[in-house]
């Protein structure tokens, strides 16, 4: 009998006695350790710092720092890329949109110059010679404005800097025109001037201011004032133009264009620029 009670039941010996377990009690036994083990580790695992996993787009958040360093470096390489396209021979002068021509006062009449064999003879040379030297003074200029735009950039603050992030195609080229064209201006002039005597422009403007100023070309052109010869500021503020044309090509170019934006920390201040929009 004692044989066969052990068969179906599990035995436990204490000593010198045996204790008989009923199964139904060792189940519940087992599922109750169980659940304890189960509510401890839920506690444990509660009790740990909870890490969410950033967004792609918070990740990619600049700091302060890196979004003025980003407008800076794409500023500066907008300029230097400006620059260099201009200055070369023929940048100005052999691109119908670049090209300077004659001031308006002197345009308005150069067709009745030409139309004139007496004064096409006397002027008309010279003011073929004027134009050209009037577009490789602009040539030479760009070289040597680089390092007084690249100031302005680099004095920019963050603010700025965020603003222009944040203002869509032209807003680095609306902002340097509207704080650094006058400071520009007179920085260029000199600049500007020597270019124009490097290339002897005086030797044909002069001439052709004074020939048109005579009071028998004025009478037969005419015109009743004499012409303002100071060429430099004509052609100070046309190289100017051209060349906030350039940079606003460059800076849209690299707002439009991933490709464009050749560094790590570009592809990172644009492409967050690029999510504040969606």
């Amino acid at each position: 009998m004692k044989e066969k009670f052990t068969k179906q039941y599990p035995v436990l010996k204490t000593g010198t006695k045996f204790v008989f377990i009923n199964p139904m009690i060792m189940r519940i036994l087992f599922s109750s350790l169980a659940a304890v083990a189960l509510i401890s580790a839920c506690d444990t695992l509660n009790r740990l710092p909870v890490q969410i996993s950033p967004s792609p787009v918070e990740r990619k958040v600049p700091s302060q720092s890196e979004v003025a360093s980003g407008l800076k470096e794409a500023l500066i390489n907008g300029v230097g890329k400006g620059t260099v396209s201009l200055n070369k021979p023929g940048a100005f002068f052999q691109n119908d949109v670049r090209k300077i021509l004659l001031p308006p006062e002197v345009r308005d009449l150069e067709s009745k110059i030409r139309g004139n064999a007496v004064l096409n003879a006397a002027i008309g040379g010279q003011l073929d010679k004027g134009v050209k030297a009037m577009n490789e003074g602009a040539e030479n200029a760009m070289g040597k404005a680089m390092p007084i735009f690249k100031d302005a950039v680099i004095n920019m603050s963050f603010a700025d800097a965020m603003g222009i992030l944040r203002g869509g195609n032209g807003a680095a080229t609306r902002y340097l025109k509207n704080t650094t064209s006058e400071a520009l201006h007179q920085a260029f002039k000199p600049v500007i001037q020597q270019a124009l005597n490097d290339v002897k422009i005086t030797e044909y403007w002069n001439p052709i201011i004074r020939e048109i100023n005579k009071p028998l070309n004025k009478t037969l052109l005419g015109i009743k004032q004499d012409i303002n010869p100071d060429l430099n500021a004509y052609v100070t503020e046309k190289a100017n133009n051209t060349l906030f044309q350039e940079i606003e090509q460059q800076e849209n170019a690299i707002r439009s264009n991933p490709v464009e934006r050749g560094t790590a920390l570009l592809k990172k201040v644009f492409d967050y620029a690029d999510s504040q929009k969606k």
